[in-house]
């Protein structure tokens, strides 16, 4: 089962790494292009949908295998969700129209003013959770981490093994993003932007045109960068990416991690498995 915010699109597909056609035929996955980029998805919506792909797969006997990299899916997969506000079209349009004049950059200085805690997750041009912090504090007179923290309080009804890939040294990380992007430019994702584009009804403040990679590249073909420089913002953004997410699985004491670069992964991961089941038998 897919946890990728970006994978849940349709059309999505040479930007996102999404798994090839035959891929998918040997290896169904769940929650993979179940949207349409001009719609959103919210993490409430991934838990819903989730839970239920979970029982469907227990339902027939199997395991469900979670696989993804984004950190509050899981969280409110696991943990629930806070009991927050619904989103407020006039407050979001008029934080849009100050970001406009001030950039997304000084309203994140707003937000670390405000809310520290949330600001220190959330990186200086991620305007989509840039926003909702700011205007969940408008709403509530709280801060947006205060309310995150107690999340739900449902319950999760499996036990989980949570295996992470955590490089030792950043440069092969590197290393591979670079190779991975420019292998994306060649295998057409400037034209599968063209073709979003061409829609009509897509626009860059979707959240699906802020996934990464997407948003650099609108933003190239608006003209307002040139081949090179779209290219390495896209693959600054990545390494951006990639950082926020080891951050994050640092954070999760419970996760058995290891180093991709050292020899023996799938066999280290195996022995993990295996203690993991013969625990739970």
């Amino acid at each position: 089962m897919s946890v990728d915010s970006a994978l849940v699109y349709r059309g999505l597909d040479i930007g996102a790494a999404k798994p090839d056609a035959a891929t998918l035929a040997r290896h169904p996955h769940a929650l993979i292009d179940i949207r349409d980029p001009a719609e959103p998805y919210s993490a409430a919506d991934f838990r819903a949908d989730a839970l239920q792909a979970m029982k469907d797969i227990t339902a027939r006997g199997k395991v469900p295998l979670l696989v993804g990299g984004t950190g509050l899916y899981f969280r409110a997969l696991q943990h629930g969700l806070s009991h927050l506000p619904e989103a407020d079209a006039a407050i979001r349009e008029r934080l849009t129209e100050e970001a406009v004049l001030i950039g997304w950059p000084a309203m994140h200085e707003r937000l670390r003013q405000a809310d520290a805690a949330a600001a220190a997750r959330i990186g200086p041009n991620d305007a989509q959770r840039i926003q909702r912090a700011l205007e969940v504090i408008e709403l509530t007179g709280r801060p947006l981490s205060e309310q995150q923290r107690g999340g739900s309080g449902e319950r999760f009804p499996w036990r989980v093994l949570k295996l992470a890939l955590l490089p030792a040294d950043r440069a092969p990380l590197h290393a591979r993003i670079a190779e991975r992007f420019d292998a994306m430019l060649r295998d057409g994702f400037l034209d599968e932007i063209r073709g979003l584009r061409a829609r009509g009804d897509l626009h860059p403040d979707l959240p699906s045109m802020r996934a990464v990679g997407y948003r650099q590249a609108w933003e190239h073909l608006d003209g307002a960068t040139d081949a090179a420089q779209f290219r390495d913002r896209g693959v600054f953004a990545t390494r951006q990416l990639a950082k926020r997410q080891i951050t994050w699985l640092r954070g999760e004491l419970d996760a058995r991690t290891f180093d991709p670069d050292r020899p023996g992964l799938e066999a280290r991961a195996v022995d993990a498995l295996e203690l993991f089941l013969g625990a739970s038998g």
